[in-house]
């Protein structure tokens, strides 16, 4: 339990100060002309997050029914192509014929014109380097009475977007025990870094994910790869990727269960990474890694990690996941795969 109370311990030291926010000065205007002085946190997808002084939680505005902001704080904006720009924001006159701008205000730069449906992200920026963290925390439990069996969950993301590049953590945890059997554990966290290249929508990227599971009989699998990826589709309804490169694994096992050696894997690495948004009330992730085994041919490791996400009121949301890890050569006598399914609620914190 000690790596749960220390990830609990530093989320809640991340999301404390975040609880400060600056001033609301900010000025949105609806479509139908309603205006709105608020403190824009961020857009995601085709979601604007705002906050009022005399409402209490975050609130999701539609950005297709949105006609102008204004703001001096500054925002890291990003466009459908891939590309970045960071400043202030407002939206230019334009006659009524024209598509609605949004001009960003980069410092010591020119005025940048962008087209509003173009820009599928916006991230508050702050000098301070703890007000810029994203997340979600969450957990779960389920009881049957019939063979006495549990099942407890718990899943916490972390991301840290700047300009040109984000690093994001991630790290989930499952335990189950019923009558008869033994108690099962499943303890995963992943790392990852992206940087964005000077070619539209092409990034390159690192991973690193460390796995314990106890249905495999896997003690510590690390696994670390990097490769470029390229952005199939990044619109506010749709983000999908996929990367390629190589990647390194050592997998340590449970000796006490059957004696077998540490090994040691040189592999192919093939990812993808889906994302869909309807409005901030469903979201469905997909994450997905292919490991084909070059110091080993025709061994193939494959993990998946699949969310939906429905909202439930202000920052609570539940979901339900399928995760999942496969080894088609196993050692003798250790199970080649182990998935599962979890549910719960979570909450996330940050700008948004």
């Amino acid at each position: 339990m000690k790596p749960r109370i220390c990830l609990l311990l530093l989320i809640a030291y991340l999301g404390a100060p975040l609880a400060f926010a600056r001033t609301k000065t900010d000025v949105l205007v609806m479509r139908n002309g309603d205006r709105i002085t608020c403190e824009i946190k961020g857009l995601d997808a085709d979601t604007l997050f705002i906050s009022v002084d005399y409402i209490l939680s975050t609130l999701s505005v539609n950005w297709e029914k949105v006609d102008h902001i204004e703001s001096k704080q500054l925002f890291i904006v990003k466009t459908q192509n891939g590309l970045v720009y960071s400043g202030s924001i407002s939206t230019p006159p334009t006659t009524a014929d024209r598509p609605i701008r949004i001009e960003v205000l980069e410092p010591a730069a020119n005025p940048v014109e962008l087209e509003k449906t173009q820009i599928i992200r916006m991230d508050e920026t702050s000098s301070k380097f703890w007000q810029r963290f994203n997340g979600s925390i969450g957990s779960g439990a389920t009881y049957n009475k019939g063979n006495a069996s549990t099942q407890y969950n718990l899943n916490s993301e972390v991301n840290y977007p700047r300009e040109r590049w984000s690093v994001g953590a991630n790290f989930s945890s499952v335990l189950s025990s019923n009558t008869g059997a033994s108690t099962s554990t499943r303890n995963e966290l992943s790392v990852s870094a992206q940087r964005l290249l000077r070619w539209n929508n092409w990034y390159y990227t690192g991973i690193a994910d460390f796995l314990q599971s106890s249905t495999q009989g896997i003690q510590l699998q690390s696994s670390i790869g990097g490769g470029i990826g390229r952005y199939l589709a990044n619109n506010t309804h749709a983000q999908i990727s996929l990367v390629g490169g190589l990647a390194w694994q050592r997998i340590n096992y449970q000796t006490s269960i059957i004696p077998a050696a540490t090994q040691d894997v040189a592999s192919g690495l093939i990812g993808g990474e889906v994302n869909l948004f309807y409005f901030n009330k469903t979201r469905l992730s997909l994450n997905t890694y292919l490991m084909p085994a070059v110091s080993e041919p025709g061994r193939v490791h494959y993990s998946l990690q699949t969310s939906y996400y429905v909202k439930m009121w202000s920052n609570l949301t539940w979901n339900i996941s399928f995760y999942g890890n496969w080894d088609n050569q196993p050692p003798p006598g250790f199970s080649g795969s182990d998935y599962g399914t979890s549910t719960g609620l979570s909450w996330t914190f940050g700008n948004h």
